[in-house]
């Protein structure tokens, strides 16, 4: 059902981008829109994970580096069947983490070198068996394209006035300023339901791959805590990602609206605990770490 869903959001996003180039210039306006769509996405597929792991000022953690940190995700790896992805640690005090890269043979987990200072090895399983879920399902890559047309959206928006007197223009001046000034709202609610139905999928198979759902809701409950008093400086000068992260990393998740990124804490946390209450977890886990 979640594929599903995000399946029929994407496919209304690409629907209102194409609308709105129609709409601004006619079955040309429409076919312009095809194509930068076309081109941001095939550029964001090959170089987004490049772009924000460069962002975050992320290091590579080499098989010495971190040797529990490197093993924890070479073991969940084992376990999800799929290729070892890359590590990296950002330096920020804030707890947090994201996976990036458009496939699972070309992906990346980072984490913050808070989170490995404040967590325990257990739920730093549980948090990185959240993001190579993310991985498994290609999340990395339907939340790039789906950034993308946003981006898109937001771009033909601020460019409606240019096109507002085009003769292939049906909409007139009025409707002109209607899309200049819904279009790009709209697209963002299309972003955020997107990016918050697949935390939860997430949650559920990160918790499968893991076999410890408790670890994984220990961990939220910290994160978020933290997150409400140490600032991620880098997010906060980028927040158009702050929905890859697990947490959101900015100052303004409080509410589970239709203007929030992530799903209400408190609510993932009781799923995973439905999950634990369903026997899922093992009398004796290996010990991690």
């Amino acid at each position: 059902m979640g594929f599903t869903r995000t399946a029929i959001l994407m496919a209304g996003m690409t629907a209102l981008f194409l609308g709105i180039g129609f709409l601004l210039g006619g079955e040309g306006g429409m076919l312009i829109a095809l194509a930068v769509a076309a081109a941001m996405n095939l550029f964001a597929y090959w170089n987004s994970d490049k772009m924000v792991l460069s962002m975050y000022g992320a290091r590579e953690v080499p098989p010495g580096g971190h040797p529990w940190l490197y093993d924890i995700v070479a073991r969940l790896a084992e376990r999800a069947q799929m290729p070892m992805p890359k590590v990296y640690i950002i330096e920020s005090d804030q707890p947090n983490a994201f996976a990036t890269g458009r496939n699972p043979q070309n992906a990346a987990v980072a984490v913050t070198s808070g989170l490995i200072q404040r967590l325990t090895h257990e739920e730093v399983a549980g948090v990185l068996a959240h993001e190579l879920a993310h991985v498994k399902s290609r999340d990395t890559l339907i939340m790039t394209v789906t950034a993308t047309i946003a981006g898109a959206i937001s771009m033909l928006a601020n460019f409606a006035m240019f096109f507002g007197n085009n003769r292939n223009n049906p909409m007139g001046l009025i409707g002109t300023i209607l899309v200049m000034i819904l279009a790009p709202v709209a697209a963002m609610l299309v972003q955020m339901a997107i990016s918050r139905s697949r935390e939860y999928e997430a949650d559920r198979v990160g918790a499968e791959i893991c076999g410890r759902p408790l670890w994984l809701a220990s961990a939220l409950r910290k994160i978020e805590l933290a997150a409400k008093g140490l600032d991620n400086h880098q997010a906060e000068r980028n927040p158009a990602t702050a929905h890859m992260f697990i947490i959101n990393p900015l100052h303004a998740h409080a509410v589970d609206g239709l203007f929030t990124t992530h799903p209400k804490t408190a609510e993932r946390i009781r799923r995973l605990e439905a999950m634990a209450g369903q026997g899922l977890e093992p009398a004796r886990p290996r010990p991690w770490g």
